[in-house]
């Protein structure tokens, strides 16, 4: 039998709460029936302590770290086009004067996208960590001494730059002859506006050929600045003729007022329509897409093909920055083969992509070699 507990209680039947303390002594009192301890220990009070600095300063850290900037920035895939495709329904590349060819598959160029200057502390440690995030030296980007806008309209002209030698190298292959072309008008006043137009080429002047440069120069110091000239020119394949009355250069010599260079002229206009792009690693693959619009050669029979490199008017294929990062985009894509610069085939090797050939190229006729290679189901010259 168990007999009742008394009024007053049992020992044996309320439980017990023990609390064991290490360290000085440490106060007890009942609550409510409850022993609770009350601790004063210096050593806990310490730890207490250190833990509440330590947080305070990982938080005034976390917001220094994201408020001070550093001289990096950070550098991701960028957008990948399709050089014989469109942008907002209008075409990368426009022909006119002649029907651009019917065309599969894709020849893309590839980006890479750059941050503002001055990154912040957390985001650089971010960057440093994230495989698709690279993190360079600020003057990398943007050249000491030059704003950000200088250095954004420097990019642009380079990009233009590129699209003008790009066309030429395209035409050159196609057996188009080198001409003294106009690239624009030297300014607001120019006597030749209204009368020459971009991409006109000059034949002569009053009857002296102008094959290249050095003949135009030459037949305008023949003339009287304030004269009229008779300047003979081919626009989109047809001849014409404009009565141009010269102006003055500043050493007292005859001008026309238009910016020329010897390239090959086309009886019909290539505009490229790119814009937000700036720098000149594109000019192969606009070459590549030209070529394939005008020319007798489907390049790619329907493969996706991105790329990058500069290219000269003679077709030499130039190094480029950001390689591996345009990987990544060419991967991402779809991208069966990845036309590299020969000078960068090391640091390609180094991040390798899942499925991507790395087709090594010194100029356009190993591009060319590498795309008939993958038609026919060949292995390219490999990086």
């Amino acid at each position: 039998m168990i007999s009742p507990a008394s009024r007053s209680g049992d020992d044996r039947l309320r439980p017990r709460r023990t609390a064991w303390v290490q360290g000085p002594a440490a106060s007890v009192r009942a609550v409510g029936g409850t022993q609770v301890l009350h601790i004063s220990s210096p050593l806990v009070t310490r730890r207490i302590a250190v833990l509440g600095t330590g947080v305070v300063l990982l938080l005034v850290l976390g917001v220094l770290g994201a408020a001070i900037p550093v001289p990096y920035v950070a550098q991701v895939p960028g957008p990948t086009l399709n050089t014989l495709g469109e942008v907002d329904g209008e075409p990368v590349i426009a022909i006119e004067g002649r029907e651009r060819n019917d065309v599969s598959g894709n020849l893309n160029l590839t980006t890479v996208g750059v941050s503002r200057p001055g990154l912040s502390l957390v985001e650089a440690v971010q960057g440093w960590f994230d495989d698709e995030v690279s993190v360079v030296p600020q003057e990398v980007v943007y050249p000491a001494g030059r704003s950000r806008e200088e250095t954004q309209r420097a990019n642009r002209e380079a990009f233009l730059s590129s699209e003008e030698r790009a066309e030429a190298a395209a035409l050159s292959r196609l057996g188009f002859p080198v001409k003294v072309v106009v690239r624009g008008l030297s300014g607001d006043d120019s006597p030749s506006e209204g009368l020459l137009e971009e991409n006109d080429a000059i034949e002569s002047v009053d009857g002296r050929p102008t094959p290249d440069r050095a003949a135009l120069d030459e037949a305008l110091s023949a003339v009287e600045p304030g004269s009229t000239v008779t300047v003979a020119y081919t626009r989109l394949g047809e001849p014409g003729t404009a009565r141009i009355t010269t102006g003055t250069t500043e050493d007292g010599g005859a001008l026309l007022g238009v910016l020329v260079g010897d390239r090959p002229s086309a009886p019909f206009d290539i505009d490229i329509q790119v814009a937000d792009v700036g720098g000149p690693s594109a000019g192969l693959m606009l070459t590549l897409g030209i070529l394939d619009l005008v020319g007798d050669t489907d390049l790619t029979e329907g493969a996706v093909i991105a790329g990058t490199g500069t290219i000269t008017a003679e077709g030499e294929v130039g190094p480029i920055g950001g390689i591996q990062l345009k990987m990544v985009k060419a991967h991402e894509i779809g991208a069966e083969m990845f036309l590299v610069p020969a000078e960068n085939c090391e640091e390609a090797l180094e991040a390798p992509q899942p499925g991507l050939v790395l087709a090594r190229v010194v100029d356009l006729d190993d591009a060319l070699d590498a795309l008939a290679d993958h038609r026919a189901g060949r292995e390219p010259e490999r990086c």
